[in-house]
């Protein structure tokens, strides 16, 4: 790092991103990936390689497997043009599970509507029973879901799907940490009775 003394932090984070590999930058914490993304496509693509997937999830237990790659596109859309307003207040992961819950409501709004059966992934081609048999599961899951108070179900798929802690959707939602207990829940008392009577035992 001699080379780089009297370099101004600007010049010195941009300098010591190009330095960075690819591995490198998968080490890196999320605040420092946000630093490095508000100018380099390359940390910013490693930000969207690494939350991605939890992005997907909660999108389609909220609107759905086939609107959800929509909303993934919209949520990393919004992430870009907004990464230099972002403080750093609440953990870049709370503020980018807010924006996808604001997308998703977006996309529900949009429709009168919802599709809960929408492209069911397929299992492997030689089990087609049990491709059917997930997919059906999954129809039911959604549905179930779907018939939840729409607190109840952002806060349940918050836990359960996207896998955050009470404090985190505490956050996320800006609820009270008694508020979340109390909807997750309520939520999983409604949801496993409304699989008892759809037949399946939760």
């Amino acid at each position: 790092m001699e080379l780089l003394k009297g370099v101004s932090p600007l010049r010195y984070e941009v300098t010591l991103n190009d330095a960075l590999t690819p591995l490198a930058r998968t080490s890196l914490a999320d605040a420092d990936l946000v630093r490095l993304a508000v100018r380099d496509e390359h940390a910013f693509e490693e930000l969207v390689r690494r939350h991605a997937a939890s992005v997907h999830r909660l999108a389609a237990s909220t609107v759905g497997p086939g609107a959800a790659d929509d909303v993934v596109q919209e949520v990393f859309i919004s992430v870009h043009r907004n990464l230099r307003g972002f403080r750093g207040e609440a953990s870049f992961s709370t503020w980018l599970h807010r924006i996808t819950l604001n997308a998703c409501a977006r996309a529900l709004r949009t429709r009168a509507t919802l599709t809960l059966d929408d492209s069911p992934e397929l299992a492997a081609p030689h089990d087609p029973v049990r491709a059917g048999e997930q997919a059906q599961l999954r129809a039911r899951l959604a549905a179930g879901l779907q018939s939840l108070p729409a607190e109840q179900r952002e806060a349940l798929t918050l836990r359960e799907i996207a896998g955050l802690d009470y404090a985190e959707i505490a956050a996320v939602t800006g609820t009270e940490l008694g508020t979340v207990k109390s909807r997750i829940n309520r939520g999983r008392a409604a949801l496993r009775a409304w699989l008892t009577r759809a037949g399946i035992t939760p």
